[in-house]
């Protein structure tokens, strides 16, 4: 048996990946990522840089896209439970516009692999929740885009209270006002 199960998506690129996990009275141990089995998978990525977050329920972050240095993605939940999305916003492509979305938890181990070309983001659904996430490029503040969250048709979960975005969140363009695309 393989170390991940790679179920593809409606969405040509987009994975959700479930590793095996090995447990016991101890606990559990599990691989996150491996460049071999990966590429096997034909997820042929090189990570520059991890980052991790904190937010409590009620936050959502993105969605997110740097424009001229795009960022591949592969996410996972490290504790508490969120709704992860990924909107296609490559030119040309047969599912422009369209999203993908799929709980992420601590308990559920599923991780979610974006390609270069779609917007990203998530709400947080449990009391908190710790997120993390590979990138194959680093980051550039200068480039970054965005597209308001409600924008794309996402059917986001429902959550006690009221969504939190930041103030930069809040003033993204709808989808049919964004005015740029990924090139294929």
């Amino acid at each position: 048996m393989g170390k991940f199960k790679f179920n593809p998506t409606k969405i040509d690129g987009v994975y959700v990946i479930e590793p095996t996990v090995f447990g016991d009275e101890r606990g559990y141990f599990m691989e996150t990522y491996s460049a071999t089995d990966f590429k096997e998978a034909g997820l042929d990525y090189e990570f520059v840089q991890d980052n991790q977050s904190s937010s409590r329920r009620g936050v959502l972050r993105g969605l997110h896209f740097q424009k001229e240095h795009p960022q591949a993605k592969l996410v996972r939940v490290l504790s508490g439970e969120v709704f992860d999305v990924a909107v296609d916003l490559r030119e040309g492509s047969p599912t422009y516009g369209q999203w993908v979305g799929e709980l992420l938890s601590a308990d559920n181990k599923k991780q979610l692999m974006i390609p270069r070309g779609f917007a990203h983001g998530f709400l947080v659904v449990s009391e908190t929740a710790e997120f993390a996430y590979k990138c194959d490029d680093v980051y550039h503040p200068e480039d970054e885009g965005g597209v308001m969250y409600d924008s794309c048709g996402i059917e986001w979960p429902e959550v006690e209270g009221e969504l939190t975005l930041s103030e930069k969140d809040l003033k993204h363009p709808t989808l049919d006002e964004l005015d740029f695309k990924f090139k294929l």
